[in-house]
């Protein structure tokens, strides 16, 4: 009978033993926290950014007077197309022809003052050498012979600068372009320098974008750099210009580079003074780690990423930040490619902490 009490005690723990076993064992798995790992990626080879610029022409410039005046006459417009040297305006100034006249009647009166001057001398020279008349004599008709050739060579200045006022009158076009704007009109009166402008003239086959490239993509651009002009008005198109020209400093207010692209404008689609976007993919010299934003934890000892390694333990390491992307995060230092990561950690996890991964996201 005590036999028989004893097996059946030993059946019933076994049995017990048995079935609580499983339990325990699911009970220390569910203890466990449940995570997702991503894995550390490098940054493309190539960094895309787009910069707002201006259009403006290479050449381009306001004409202005040269002399006082009245418009006589102009023979170009606004929108008209011009060459170098072809006339657009004539200014009439009846002060700069009397002062012309004036200036050529002293360049004639001087002319001949210095004829008799060199007669005289010559006569006097001779008189000199037949002793007739004293050495002091002779010099003198020498020295007014001087004074008098000097006073034609003033008379003759004077009559360059008001020849060369009059030919103001006549306004050229300086250099190939159109012209973008007319501020006269017959019978307007003209204030040599200091007056209006009388037409501003464009050249606009070749055009310009200034931009301002930050900081982190400076080492990047180099003179001769692709990139590609976006206007919104032809959204379907996109023009491809160079990087001519670049600052040789960093602007302290925005940390940026003022760089110059050229852009060929030949069919003429484009006009100074629109809005543009200017597109650069630029070579990465160095890529960087890149993880997404919500990978990082902000702590009060700095910004760390929970990794994991082969036995699914919490690591975390200190990590140094780059730029933000908005849903990607670029990380500078203490991240290597390759490396699994906790996607979206809670605060909670520790270090060496023991979680478990789902199947589904472990990479």
């Amino acid at each position: 009978m005590k036999v028989t009490t004893l097996l059946i005690s030993t059946y019933f723990a076994l049995v017990t033993l048995v079935t609580t076993l499983p339990l325990h064992a699911e009970s220390e798995n569910n203890a466990l926290t449940i995570v997702t790992v991503t894995t550390a990626k490098k940054a493309s080879k190539y960094q895309e950014i787009t910069l707002p610029g201006t259009l403006s022409a290479v050449k381009d410039t306001a004409i202005r007077a040269r002399t006082n005046g009245y418009i006589a006459s102009y023979v170009a417009d606004i929108g008209d197309y011009v060459k170098e040297g072809q006339l657009l305006a004539t200014i009439e100034s009846p002060e700069v022809d009397q002062d012309l006249n004036q200036a050529l009647a002293n360049y004639d009166q001087a002319k001949a003052n210095l004829a008799l001057a060199e007669i005289s001398a010559i006569r006097w020279k001779s008189l000199g050498e037949q002793n007739a008349v004293s050495k002091q004599e002779v010099d003198q008709k020498e020295a007014d012979y001087l004074a008098r050739k000097a006073d034609l060579n003033v008379a003759k200045a004077n009559v360059k600068k008001y020849q060369d006022l009059k030919s103001y009158e006549k306004i050229t076009a300086p250099f190939s372009g159109y012209i973008s704007a007319r501020n006269i009109d017959i019978g307007t009166l003209i204030s040599a320098g200091s007056g209006p402008e009388l037409f501003h003239i464009t050249q606009s086959d070749l055009l310009r974008a200034y931009v301002n490239i930050p900081q982190s993509a400076v080492r990047n651009v180099a003179i001769g750099q692709k990139a590609e002009i976006h206007i919104a008005e032809y959204p379907r198109v996109s023009f491809r210009g160079t990087v001519s020209r670049t600052s040789s400093a960093i602007d302290v207010n925005s940390r940026t580079r003022l760089t110059e692209v050229l852009v060929k404008n030949d069919d003429g689609k484009l006009l100074p003074g629109m809005y543009c976007e200017v597109y650069f993919k630029l070579p990465q010299i160095e890529p960087t780690i890149i993880i997404p934003s919500n990978n990082a934890i902000i702590r009060a000892e700095g910004t760390l990423v929970a990794t994991l390694d082969n036995e699914n333990k919490i690591h975390l390491k200190h990590v140094t930040l780059g730029r933000d992307f908005g849903t990607e995060i670029e990380i500078l230092d203490g991240l290597a490619e390759g490396t699994n990561i906790i996607d979206n950690p809670s605060d909670s996890l520790q270090e060496g902490q023991q979680v478990q991964v789902t199947s589904a996201q472990k990479h």
